[in-house]
Protein backbone atom coordinates (compact mmCIF):
# COMPACT_ATOMS: atom_id res chain seq x y z
CA UNK A 1 0.00 0.00 0.00
CA UNK A 2 1.15 3.17 -1.03
CA UNK A 3 2.05 5.42 2.12
CA UNK A 4 2.13 9.61 2.37
CA UNK A 5 5.25 9.53 1.77
CA UNK A 6 5.07 8.19 -1.24
CA UNK A 7 2.76 10.83 -2.83
CA UNK A 8 4.83 12.86 -5.43
CA UNK A 9 4.66 15.50 -5.66
CA UNK A 10 3.90 15.77 -1.61
CA UNK A 11 4.14 19.62 -0.55
CA UNK A 12 1.50 21.29 1.33
CA UNK A 13 1.34 24.68 2.23
CA UNK A 14 -0.72 26.11 4.84
CA UNK A 15 -2.20 29.31 5.15
CA UNK A 16 -4.22 31.52 7.46
CA UNK A 17 -3.14 32.82 11.04
CA UNK A 18 -2.42 29.68 13.08
CA UNK A 19 -0.52 28.45 10.08
CA UNK A 20 1.97 25.75 11.48
CA UNK A 21 2.73 22.42 11.22
CA UNK A 22 5.92 20.10 12.96
CA UNK A 23 7.17 19.09 9.76
CA UNK A 24 7.33 23.02 8.45
CA UNK A 25 10.37 23.69 6.19
CA UNK A 26 9.63 27.28 5.85
CA UNK A 27 7.38 29.41 7.33
CA UNK A 28 6.24 33.00 8.28
CA UNK A 29 3.46 34.48 10.24
CA UNK A 30 0.31 33.76 8.23
CA UNK A 31 2.00 31.04 5.98
CA UNK A 32 3.90 27.88 6.00
CA UNK A 33 5.78 24.90 3.33
CA UNK A 34 5.92 21.66 4.40
CA UNK A 35 7.56 19.18 2.61
CA UNK A 36 9.47 21.46 -0.36
CA UNK A 37 12.18 24.34 -0.17
CA UNK A 38 11.02 27.62 -1.22
CA UNK A 39 11.82 29.42 -4.36
CA UNK A 40 12.24 33.27 -3.80
CA UNK A 41 11.71 36.34 -6.57
CA UNK A 42 14.73 38.13 -7.06
CA UNK A 43 13.42 41.02 -4.57
CA UNK A 44 12.98 38.16 -2.07
CA UNK A 45 9.21 39.81 -2.09
CA UNK A 46 7.49 36.58 -3.64
CA UNK A 47 7.64 33.45 -2.15
CA UNK A 48 6.69 30.50 -4.57
CA UNK A 49 6.44 26.37 -4.54
CA UNK A 50 5.29 24.66 -6.96
CA UNK A 51 5.29 21.50 -9.54
CA UNK A 52 6.72 22.70 -12.82
CA UNK A 53 7.45 22.05 -16.00
CA UNK A 54 6.78 24.58 -18.98
CA UNK A 55 8.69 24.74 -22.32
CA UNK A 56 11.13 28.06 -23.16
CA UNK A 57 9.28 29.51 -25.72
CA UNK A 58 10.46 32.85 -27.80
CA UNK A 59 7.37 34.57 -26.05
CA UNK A 60 8.69 33.50 -22.75
CA UNK A 61 12.23 34.36 -23.42
CA UNK A 62 11.06 38.00 -24.85
CA UNK A 63 9.55 38.79 -21.25
CA UNK A 64 12.79 37.92 -19.28
CA UNK A 65 16.04 36.14 -19.24
CA UNK A 66 15.52 32.34 -18.85
CA UNK A 67 19.03 30.66 -19.06
CA UNK A 68 20.59 29.23 -15.93
CA UNK A 69 17.00 29.33 -14.23
CA UNK A 70 14.56 27.20 -12.62
CA UNK A 71 10.87 27.07 -13.78
CA UNK A 72 9.88 28.50 -10.56
CA UNK A 73 12.70 31.17 -10.52
CA UNK A 74 11.47 32.33 -13.72
CA UNK A 75 7.90 32.32 -12.35
CA UNK A 76 8.97 34.62 -9.56
CA UNK A 77 11.09 37.05 -11.64
CA UNK A 78 8.25 37.66 -13.93
CA UNK A 79 5.43 37.67 -11.30
CA UNK A 80 7.33 40.79 -9.51
CA UNK A 81 6.44 43.06 -13.08
CA UNK A 82 3.54 40.76 -14.33
CA UNK A 83 1.60 39.27 -11.29
CA UNK A 84 -1.23 37.01 -13.07
CA UNK A 85 -0.32 37.65 -16.23
CA UNK A 86 2.85 36.01 -16.08
CA UNK A 87 0.18 32.35 -16.02
CA UNK A 88 -0.65 33.68 -19.52
CA UNK A 89 3.44 33.47 -20.77
CA UNK A 90 3.39 29.92 -19.35
CA UNK A 91 3.52 26.68 -22.03
CA UNK A 92 3.10 23.85 -20.43
CA UNK A 93 2.35 22.08 -17.07
CA UNK A 94 2.32 23.32 -13.48
CA UNK A 95 0.72 24.12 -10.44
CA UNK A 96 2.09 26.53 -7.89
CA UNK A 97 1.46 29.09 -5.24
CA UNK A 98 2.41 33.27 -5.01
CA UNK A 99 2.98 34.30 -1.42
CA UNK A 100 3.40 37.91 -1.24
CA UNK A 101 5.60 39.05 1.73
CA UNK A 102 3.98 42.29 1.78
CA UNK A 103 0.56 42.41 1.15
CA UNK A 104 0.27 38.94 2.54
CA UNK A 105 -1.56 37.66 0.00
CA UNK A 106 -1.27 34.01 -1.53
CA UNK A 107 -2.46 32.93 -5.00
CA UNK A 108 -2.91 29.71 -6.90
CA UNK A 109 -2.63 29.24 -10.44
CA UNK A 110 -2.62 25.95 -12.57
CA UNK A 111 -1.86 25.73 -16.10
CA UNK A 112 -4.35 25.79 -19.07
CA UNK A 113 -5.33 22.18 -19.97
CA UNK A 114 -4.86 21.13 -16.48
CA UNK A 115 -1.88 18.88 -16.56
CA UNK A 116 -0.93 19.45 -13.04
CA UNK A 117 -3.71 19.54 -9.90
CA UNK A 118 -4.03 21.71 -7.06
CA UNK A 119 -6.16 21.25 -4.57
CA UNK A 120 -7.38 23.51 -1.51
CA UNK A 121 -9.61 23.21 1.51
CA UNK A 122 -12.30 25.98 1.50
CA UNK A 123 -13.45 26.56 5.54
CA UNK A 124 -11.68 27.00 8.75
CA UNK A 125 -9.26 29.76 9.91
CA UNK A 126 -6.38 27.63 8.21
CA UNK A 127 -6.48 26.07 4.86
CA UNK A 128 -4.35 23.76 3.29
CA UNK A 129 -3.34 23.32 -0.25
CA UNK A 130 -1.49 20.87 -2.15
CA UNK A 131 -1.40 19.32 -5.61
CA UNK A 132 -2.06 15.64 -4.57
CA UNK A 133 -5.90 15.43 -2.60
CA UNK A 134 -4.44 12.73 -0.57
CA UNK A 135 -1.93 15.00 0.92
CA UNK A 136 -4.89 17.00 2.52
CA UNK A 137 -6.49 14.30 3.98
CA UNK A 138 -5.37 15.02 7.42
CA UNK A 139 -6.14 18.19 7.39
CA UNK A 140 -10.05 17.85 6.63
CA UNK A 141 -13.21 15.88 7.75
CA UNK A 142 -13.94 12.89 5.65
CA UNK A 143 -17.56 13.85 5.08
CA UNK A 144 -18.66 12.93 1.58
CA UNK A 145 -20.07 15.25 -1.25
CA UNK A 146 -23.09 13.71 -2.21
CA UNK A 147 -23.50 15.61 -5.32
CA UNK A 148 -19.88 14.49 -6.51
CA UNK A 149 -20.76 11.35 -5.50
CA UNK A 150 -24.06 11.68 -8.23
CA UNK A 151 -21.68 12.96 -10.86
CA UNK A 152 -18.89 10.45 -10.64
CA UNK A 153 -21.76 7.65 -10.83
CA UNK A 154 -22.98 9.44 -14.17
CA UNK A 155 -19.77 9.57 -15.40
CA UNK A 156 -17.05 7.46 -13.92
CA UNK A 157 -14.57 10.61 -12.62
CA UNK A 158 -15.88 13.36 -10.36
CA UNK A 159 -16.10 16.69 -12.71
CA UNK A 160 -15.65 20.46 -11.90
CA UNK A 161 -14.20 21.81 -8.75
CA UNK A 162 -16.17 19.47 -6.32
CA UNK A 163 -14.12 16.37 -5.09
CA UNK A 164 -15.35 13.67 -3.51
CA UNK A 165 -14.38 15.25 -0.29
CA UNK A 166 -17.03 18.19 0.83
CA UNK A 167 -14.16 20.27 2.33
CA UNK A 168 -12.62 20.16 -0.41
CA UNK A 169 -12.38 21.79 -3.95
CA UNK A 170 -9.93 21.97 -6.63
CA UNK A 171 -8.48 24.85 -8.98
CA UNK A 172 -10.34 24.90 -12.07
CA UNK A 173 -7.38 24.61 -15.24
CA UNK A 174 -6.68 28.06 -16.82
CA UNK A 175 -7.93 29.78 -13.37
CA UNK A 176 -6.06 31.55 -10.49
CA UNK A 177 -7.48 31.98 -7.24
CA UNK A 178 -6.27 34.67 -4.52
CA UNK A 179 -7.19 33.32 -1.18
CA UNK A 180 -9.61 33.16 0.56
CA UNK A 181 -11.40 34.03 -2.61
CA UNK A 182 -14.14 31.60 -3.12
CA UNK A 183 -14.42 31.73 -7.17
CA UNK A 184 -11.76 31.23 -8.83
CA UNK A 185 -10.44 33.67 -12.34
CA UNK A 186 -10.34 32.57 -15.74
CA UNK A 187 -6.82 33.59 -17.38
CA UNK A 188 -7.41 31.43 -20.02
CA UNK A 189 -10.30 29.09 -21.23
CA UNK A 190 -11.00 27.10 -24.86
CA UNK A 191 -12.86 28.96 -27.18
CA UNK A 192 -14.45 28.10 -30.54
CA UNK A 193 -12.54 30.75 -33.20
CA UNK A 194 -12.90 29.48 -36.24
CA UNK A 195 -10.50 30.57 -38.80
CA UNK A 196 -10.04 30.41 -42.40
CA UNK A 197 -13.34 27.98 -43.02
CA UNK A 198 -12.60 28.67 -46.63
CA UNK A 199 -8.93 26.91 -46.75
CA UNK A 200 -9.52 22.99 -47.61
CA UNK A 201 -8.88 20.26 -45.56
CA UNK A 202 -5.26 19.67 -46.51
CA UNK A 203 -4.41 23.53 -45.42
CA UNK A 204 -5.53 22.94 -41.79
CA UNK A 205 -4.24 19.71 -41.66
CA UNK A 206 -0.71 21.30 -42.71
CA UNK A 207 -0.84 23.27 -39.55
CA UNK A 208 -2.12 20.70 -37.30
CA UNK A 209 0.95 18.78 -38.42
CA UNK A 210 3.52 21.31 -38.29
CA UNK A 211 2.48 21.87 -34.71
CA UNK A 212 2.91 18.49 -33.28
CA UNK A 213 6.23 17.95 -34.82
CA UNK A 214 6.97 21.37 -32.55
CA UNK A 215 4.94 19.67 -29.76
CA UNK A 216 6.93 16.40 -29.87
CA UNK A 217 10.29 17.60 -30.47
CA UNK A 218 9.66 19.74 -27.43
CA UNK A 219 8.60 16.71 -25.30
CA UNK A 220 11.77 14.67 -26.61
CA UNK A 221 14.45 14.35 -24.13
CA UNK A 222 17.76 15.31 -24.99
CA UNK A 223 20.31 13.09 -25.30
CA UNK A 224 18.03 10.39 -23.47
CA UNK A 225 16.00 7.48 -24.77
CA UNK A 226 12.15 8.04 -24.24
CA UNK A 227 8.70 6.02 -24.31
CA UNK A 228 5.64 6.25 -25.39
CA UNK A 229 2.51 4.43 -24.79
CA UNK A 230 1.45 2.82 -28.18
CA UNK A 231 -2.49 1.56 -28.84
CA UNK A 232 -2.01 0.91 -32.21
CA UNK A 233 -4.73 3.37 -32.76
CA UNK A 234 -4.59 6.74 -35.03
CA UNK A 235 -3.41 8.88 -31.84
CA UNK A 236 -0.36 6.86 -30.11
CA UNK A 237 0.28 5.90 -33.33
CA UNK A 238 1.02 9.46 -34.94
CA UNK A 239 3.01 10.76 -31.68
CA UNK A 240 5.29 7.69 -31.31
CA UNK A 241 5.93 7.72 -35.99
CA UNK A 242 6.99 12.11 -35.15
CA UNK A 243 8.72 10.61 -32.27
CA UNK A 244 10.96 8.10 -33.63
CA UNK A 245 11.43 10.53 -37.05
CA UNK A 246 12.87 13.23 -35.07
CA UNK A 247 14.88 11.51 -32.08
CA UNK A 248 18.46 10.67 -31.89
CA UNK A 249 17.98 8.51 -29.33
CA UNK A 250 16.01 4.62 -28.93
CA UNK A 251 12.17 5.14 -28.57
CA UNK A 252 11.15 2.08 -26.38
CA UNK A 253 7.00 1.65 -27.13
CA UNK A 254 4.89 0.33 -24.70
CA UNK A 255 1.71 -1.75 -25.80
CA UNK A 256 -0.76 -4.31 -23.40
CA UNK A 257 -3.43 -6.91 -23.91
CA UNK A 258 -5.04 -9.10 -21.44
CA UNK A 259 -4.46 -12.87 -23.05
CA UNK A 260 -4.69 -14.64 -26.18
CA UNK A 261 -8.72 -15.48 -25.43
CA UNK A 262 -9.49 -11.80 -25.52
CA UNK A 263 -9.69 -9.19 -28.52
CA UNK A 264 -6.77 -6.93 -28.46
CA UNK A 265 -5.31 -4.15 -30.93
CA UNK A 266 -1.71 -5.56 -30.86
CA UNK A 267 -1.30 -6.23 -34.03
CA UNK A 268 -1.88 -2.97 -35.08
CA UNK A 269 0.55 -2.21 -32.41
CA UNK A 270 3.02 -4.39 -33.71
CA UNK A 271 2.43 -2.86 -37.16
CA UNK A 272 3.32 0.72 -36.07
CA UNK A 273 6.03 -0.44 -34.19
CA UNK A 274 7.73 -2.36 -37.06
CA UNK A 275 6.67 1.05 -39.36
CA UNK A 276 8.82 3.23 -37.21
CA UNK A 277 11.49 1.04 -36.36
CA UNK A 278 10.74 1.35 -32.40
CA UNK A 279 12.35 -1.41 -29.50
CA UNK A 280 8.48 -2.32 -28.81
CA UNK A 281 7.78 -4.15 -25.34
CA UNK A 282 4.40 -6.23 -24.60
CA UNK A 283 2.63 -6.53 -21.46
CA UNK A 284 0.31 -8.93 -20.69
CA UNK A 285 -2.11 -7.92 -17.92
CA UNK A 286 -4.49 -10.52 -15.72
CA UNK A 287 -7.68 -10.08 -14.25
CA UNK A 288 -6.04 -11.16 -10.77
CA UNK A 289 -3.00 -8.27 -11.37
CA UNK A 290 -5.98 -6.05 -11.91
CA UNK A 291 -7.92 -6.80 -9.04
CA UNK A 292 -4.87 -7.25 -6.58
CA UNK A 293 -3.42 -3.80 -7.90
CA UNK A 294 -6.54 -1.78 -7.69
CA UNK A 295 -5.90 -0.51 -4.14
CA UNK A 296 -2.12 0.39 -4.81
CA UNK A 297 -3.16 1.96 -8.11
CA UNK A 298 -5.90 3.88 -6.13
CA UNK A 299 -3.45 4.87 -3.90
CA UNK A 300 -1.58 6.93 -6.61
CA UNK A 301 -4.69 8.63 -7.61
CA UNK A 302 -6.42 12.11 -6.49
CA UNK A 303 -10.22 11.76 -7.02
CA UNK A 304 -11.21 7.79 -8.17
CA UNK A 305 -11.33 7.26 -11.88
CA UNK A 306 -13.84 4.50 -12.56
CA UNK A 307 -12.91 3.08 -15.75
CA UNK A 308 -10.51 -0.28 -16.00
CA UNK A 309 -7.44 0.86 -17.25
CA UNK A 310 -6.27 2.58 -14.45
CA UNK A 311 -4.41 -0.26 -13.13
CA UNK A 312 -3.09 -1.72 -16.39
CA UNK A 313 -1.52 1.87 -16.99
CA UNK A 314 0.40 1.80 -13.76
CA UNK A 315 1.43 -1.60 -14.92
CA UNK A 316 2.88 0.09 -18.60
CA UNK A 317 4.32 3.21 -16.27
CA UNK A 318 6.17 0.86 -14.30
CA UNK A 319 7.43 -1.08 -17.86
CA UNK A 320 8.34 1.99 -19.35
CA UNK A 321 10.30 3.00 -16.64
CA UNK A 322 13.00 0.28 -16.58
CA UNK A 323 13.89 2.17 -20.54
CA UNK A 324 13.66 5.90 -19.93
CA UNK A 325 12.12 8.48 -17.85
CA UNK A 326 9.87 10.58 -20.42
CA UNK A 327 6.66 9.09 -21.54
CA UNK A 328 5.06 10.06 -24.62
CA UNK A 329 1.21 9.53 -25.59
CA UNK A 330 -1.79 9.84 -27.77
CA UNK A 331 -3.97 11.91 -24.92
CA UNK A 332 -5.87 14.42 -26.25
CA UNK A 333 -6.52 12.84 -29.79
CA UNK A 334 -10.55 12.26 -29.37
CA UNK A 335 -11.43 15.63 -27.53
CA UNK A 336 -9.59 17.87 -29.66
CA UNK A 337 -10.34 16.30 -32.93
CA UNK A 338 -14.37 14.82 -32.74
CA UNK A 339 -13.36 11.22 -31.33
CA UNK A 340 -16.29 8.62 -32.19
CA UNK A 341 -17.81 9.16 -28.64
CA UNK A 342 -19.54 12.27 -29.64
CA UNK A 343 -21.51 10.62 -32.27
CA UNK A 344 -24.21 9.42 -29.78
CA UNK A 345 -24.92 13.39 -28.61
CA UNK A 346 -24.46 14.43 -32.03
CA UNK A 347 -27.89 12.35 -33.28
CA UNK A 348 -29.55 13.33 -29.96
CA UNK A 349 -29.10 17.05 -30.98
CA UNK A 350 -30.55 16.07 -34.63
CA UNK A 351 -33.43 14.01 -33.68
CA UNK A 352 -34.04 14.25 -29.88
CA UNK A 353 -33.72 11.58 -26.95
CA UNK A 354 -36.07 8.67 -27.43
CA UNK A 355 -38.69 9.91 -25.34
CA UNK A 356 -39.17 12.47 -28.51
CA UNK A 357 -38.04 15.68 -27.05
CA UNK A 358 -33.72 16.92 -26.76
CA UNK A 359 -32.44 16.85 -23.64
CA UNK A 360 -28.97 17.66 -23.76
CA UNK A 361 -27.84 17.16 -20.14
CA UNK A 362 -29.18 13.62 -20.51
CA UNK A 363 -27.95 12.43 -23.26
CA UNK A 364 -24.69 13.82 -22.22
CA UNK A 365 -24.74 11.95 -19.04
CA UNK A 366 -26.48 9.04 -21.02
CA UNK A 367 -23.37 9.10 -23.42
CA UNK A 368 -21.25 7.66 -20.63
CA UNK A 369 -22.97 4.38 -20.26
CA UNK A 370 -22.18 4.62 -16.81
CA UNK A 371 -24.97 4.92 -13.94
CA UNK A 372 -26.77 8.02 -14.77
CA UNK A 373 -30.41 5.99 -15.76
CA UNK A 374 -30.18 3.94 -12.64
CA UNK A 375 -29.67 6.47 -10.31
CA UNK A 376 -32.96 7.19 -8.66
CA UNK A 377 -32.85 3.27 -7.49
CA UNK A 378 -28.72 3.31 -6.71
CA UNK A 379 -28.49 5.74 -4.59
CA UNK A 380 -30.58 5.41 -1.51
CA UNK A 381 -33.87 8.07 -0.96
CA UNK A 382 -32.34 10.27 1.08
CA UNK A 383 -29.10 10.72 -0.78
CA UNK A 384 -31.15 10.71 -4.22
CA UNK A 385 -33.90 13.65 -2.59
CA UNK A 386 -31.20 15.83 -1.59
CA UNK A 387 -29.06 15.58 -5.37
CA UNK A 388 -31.83 15.27 -7.90
CA UNK A 389 -32.69 18.75 -8.59
CA UNK A 390 -28.74 19.84 -7.98
CA UNK A 391 -27.27 21.72 -11.22
CA UNK A 392 -25.53 19.61 -13.63
CA UNK A 393 -21.73 21.01 -14.02
CA UNK A 394 -22.20 20.18 -17.78
CA UNK A 395 -25.16 22.48 -18.01
CA UNK A 396 -24.03 26.20 -18.57
CA UNK A 397 -21.78 24.56 -21.61
CA UNK A 398 -24.39 22.30 -22.95
CA UNK A 399 -27.30 24.75 -22.91
CA UNK A 400 -25.37 27.63 -24.88
CA UNK A 401 -26.15 28.38 -28.35
CA UNK A 402 -23.52 30.25 -29.66
CA UNK A 403 -20.78 27.73 -30.72
CA UNK A 404 -21.29 25.05 -32.69
CA UNK A 405 -22.32 21.98 -31.39
CA UNK A 406 -19.55 19.67 -32.22
CA UNK A 407 -16.98 22.50 -30.85
CA UNK A 408 -19.48 22.49 -27.61
CA UNK A 409 -18.85 18.67 -27.16
CA UNK A 410 -14.92 18.99 -27.49
CA UNK A 411 -14.89 21.76 -24.89
CA UNK A 412 -17.10 19.78 -22.57
CA UNK A 413 -14.55 17.08 -23.24
CA UNK A 414 -11.35 19.40 -22.93
CA UNK A 415 -12.49 20.76 -19.77
CA UNK A 416 -13.89 18.06 -17.50
CA UNK A 417 -12.70 14.82 -19.15
CA UNK A 418 -9.23 16.01 -20.10
CA UNK A 419 -8.20 17.56 -16.70
CA UNK A 420 -10.47 15.25 -14.18
CA UNK A 421 -10.04 12.02 -16.00
CA UNK A 422 -7.46 11.50 -19.21
CA UNK A 423 -4.87 13.99 -17.93
CA UNK A 424 -4.87 13.35 -13.96
CA UNK A 425 -4.98 9.53 -14.83
CA UNK A 426 -2.31 9.29 -17.17
CA UNK A 427 0.10 11.75 -15.21
CA UNK A 428 -0.52 10.40 -11.60
CA UNK A 429 0.24 6.93 -12.75
CA UNK A 430 3.31 7.69 -14.51
CA UNK A 431 4.30 10.04 -11.70
CA UNK A 432 4.01 6.80 -9.36
CA UNK A 433 6.31 4.95 -11.41
CA UNK A 434 9.07 7.53 -11.53
CA UNK A 435 8.04 9.02 -14.49
CA UNK A 436 6.78 12.18 -16.38
CA UNK A 437 4.09 11.85 -18.83
CA UNK A 438 3.81 14.19 -22.27
CA UNK A 439 0.74 14.55 -24.07
CA UNK A 440 1.48 16.55 -27.32
CA UNK A 441 -2.43 16.36 -28.96
CA UNK A 442 -3.60 17.49 -25.54
CA UNK A 443 -1.20 20.69 -25.40
CA UNK A 444 -3.07 23.73 -24.74
CA UNK A 445 -1.70 24.62 -27.83
CA UNK A 446 -2.83 22.14 -29.95
CA UNK A 447 -6.14 22.43 -28.14
CA UNK A 448 -6.16 26.02 -29.55
CA UNK A 449 -5.77 25.11 -32.56
CA UNK A 450 -8.08 22.53 -32.61
CA UNK A 451 -11.14 24.90 -31.77
CA UNK A 452 -9.72 26.98 -34.76
CA UNK A 453 -10.81 23.81 -37.36
CA UNK A 454 -14.24 23.98 -38.99
CA UNK A 455 -16.04 21.37 -36.91
CA UNK A 456 -16.54 19.24 -40.31
CA UNK A 457 -13.20 18.61 -40.91
CA UNK A 458 -12.87 17.05 -37.31
CA UNK A 459 -16.21 14.85 -37.48
CA UNK A 460 -16.83 14.19 -41.04
CA UNK A 461 -19.80 12.27 -41.72
CA UNK A 462 -19.12 8.42 -40.72
CA UNK A 463 -15.15 9.50 -40.29
CA UNK A 464 -13.79 10.71 -37.15
CA UNK A 465 -10.07 13.18 -36.36
CA UNK A 466 -10.51 13.31 -40.50
CA UNK A 467 -7.99 16.74 -39.91
CA UNK A 468 -5.51 14.52 -37.65
CA UNK A 469 -5.49 11.81 -39.93
CA UNK A 470 -4.86 13.75 -43.28
CA UNK A 471 -2.01 15.34 -40.84
CA UNK A 472 -0.30 12.10 -40.57
CA UNK A 473 -1.58 9.93 -43.70
CA UNK A 474 2.37 9.99 -45.31
CA UNK A 475 3.52 8.77 -41.88
CA UNK A 476 1.77 6.07 -41.02
CA UNK A 477 0.37 2.75 -43.36
CA UNK A 478 -3.41 2.60 -44.74
CA UNK A 479 -4.74 0.26 -42.61
CA UNK A 480 -3.76 2.61 -39.51
CA UNK A 481 -5.07 5.67 -40.55
CA UNK A 482 -8.40 4.05 -42.04
CA UNK A 483 -9.13 1.49 -39.71
CA UNK A 484 -12.42 2.32 -37.33
CA UNK A 485 -11.46 3.02 -33.70
CA UNK A 486 -11.93 -0.14 -31.71
CA UNK A 487 -10.19 1.25 -28.42
CA UNK A 488 -8.81 -1.38 -25.81
CA UNK A 489 -11.12 -3.85 -24.68
CA UNK A 490 -11.85 -5.05 -21.67
CA UNK A 491 -14.12 -8.12 -20.46
CA UNK A 492 -15.47 -6.79 -17.04
CA UNK A 493 -18.71 -8.75 -18.11
CA UNK A 494 -16.65 -11.72 -18.07
CA UNK A 495 -14.33 -11.27 -15.18
CA UNK A 496 -17.01 -10.45 -12.92
CA UNK A 497 -18.67 -13.80 -13.49
CA UNK A 498 -16.03 -15.68 -13.41
CA UNK A 499 -12.79 -13.91 -11.82
CA UNK A 500 -13.51 -11.31 -9.13
CA UNK A 501 -17.63 -12.60 -8.10
CA UNK A 502 -16.57 -13.73 -4.64
CA UNK A 503 -14.59 -11.03 -3.82
CA UNK A 504 -17.14 -8.27 -5.50
CA UNK A 505 -19.47 -9.81 -3.34
CA UNK A 506 -17.97 -9.45 -0.16
CA UNK A 507 -16.48 -6.02 -0.96
CA UNK A 508 -19.76 -4.18 -2.30
CA UNK A 509 -22.65 -6.13 -0.20
CA UNK A 510 -21.00 -5.62 3.24
CA UNK A 511 -22.93 -4.08 5.64
CA UNK A 512 -20.15 -2.40 6.78
CA UNK A 513 -18.72 -1.25 3.19
CA UNK A 514 -17.73 2.62 2.98
CA UNK A 515 -20.89 2.96 0.23
CA UNK A 516 -23.46 1.09 2.28
CA UNK A 517 -24.74 3.97 3.45
CA UNK A 518 -25.38 6.08 0.14
CA UNK A 519 -26.26 3.03 -2.14
CA UNK A 520 -28.63 0.74 -2.20
CA UNK A 521 -27.53 -3.01 -1.50
CA UNK A 522 -30.72 -4.86 -3.17
CA UNK A 523 -29.97 -3.26 -6.74
CA UNK A 524 -26.07 -4.17 -6.10
CA UNK A 525 -27.02 -7.33 -5.59
CA UNK A 526 -29.05 -7.93 -8.99
CA UNK A 527 -26.52 -6.89 -10.70
CA UNK A 528 -23.93 -9.31 -8.76
CA UNK A 529 -26.26 -11.79 -9.97
CA UNK A 530 -26.95 -10.49 -13.74
CA UNK A 531 -30.69 -10.11 -13.54
CA UNK A 532 -32.45 -7.34 -14.97
CA UNK A 533 -31.67 -5.30 -18.04
CA UNK A 534 -32.42 -7.14 -21.39
CA UNK A 535 -28.64 -5.64 -22.23
CA UNK A 536 -26.56 -5.38 -19.31
CA UNK A 537 -23.18 -3.53 -18.89
CA UNK A 538 -23.05 -4.68 -15.26
CA UNK A 539 -19.38 -5.38 -15.68
CA UNK A 540 -18.99 -1.45 -16.31
CA UNK A 541 -21.01 -0.60 -13.55
CA UNK A 542 -19.67 -3.29 -10.74
CA UNK A 543 -16.48 -2.16 -11.52
CA UNK A 544 -17.41 1.79 -10.88
CA UNK A 545 -18.41 0.49 -7.52
CA UNK A 546 -15.37 -1.86 -6.74
CA UNK A 547 -13.32 1.60 -7.43
CA UNK A 548 -15.22 3.57 -5.28
CA UNK A 549 -15.90 1.52 -2.53
CA UNK A 550 -11.79 1.07 -2.91
CA UNK A 551 -11.14 4.37 -3.17
CA UNK A 552 -13.41 5.26 0.27
CA UNK A 553 -11.08 2.52 2.21
CA UNK A 554 -7.77 3.69 1.21
CA UNK A 555 -8.86 7.12 1.43
CA UNK A 556 -10.41 6.60 4.74
CA UNK A 557 -7.74 5.22 6.63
Amino acid sequence: MQNQKSINPNWTIAWGPAARSHAVTWETPGFAIIGAEPTFSPTQRFVLVGDCSFDRTLLLKQQTDTDGLTDLAIVGKLWETSGTETLSLLEGQFALAVWDREEKTLCLGRDRVGAKTLYYTRTGTTRWIAPRLRSLNPYHDRTLDLVALRDYLCCAFVPGSQTLWEAVRELRPGSFLYLPDVKAQRYWQPQEQIANADRPLAWHSQRVRSLLEQLVQEALPAGEPVAAYLSGGIDSSCVTAIAARLHDRPVHTFSMHFGAQYPSEIEFANIVAAHCGTEHHILEVSPKQIWELLPETLAAMDDPVGEGLTVPNLLLGRSAKQFADVVLNGEGGDPCFGGPKNKPMLLNSLYGSIQGKPDAIAAYLTSFQKCYVDLPRLLKPEVWNQVKDAPSVFAEELEQTETTFLNRLMRLNIEYKGADYILTKVNNLTAAAGLKARSPLFDARMVALSLQIPPEYKLSGAQEKAVLKAAVADLLPDVIINRPKSGMVMSMQQWFLRDWQRQARSLLLNRRAAIAPYLDRALIDEWLNYRGEVFPRYGLKLWLLVTLEIWLQVNRR
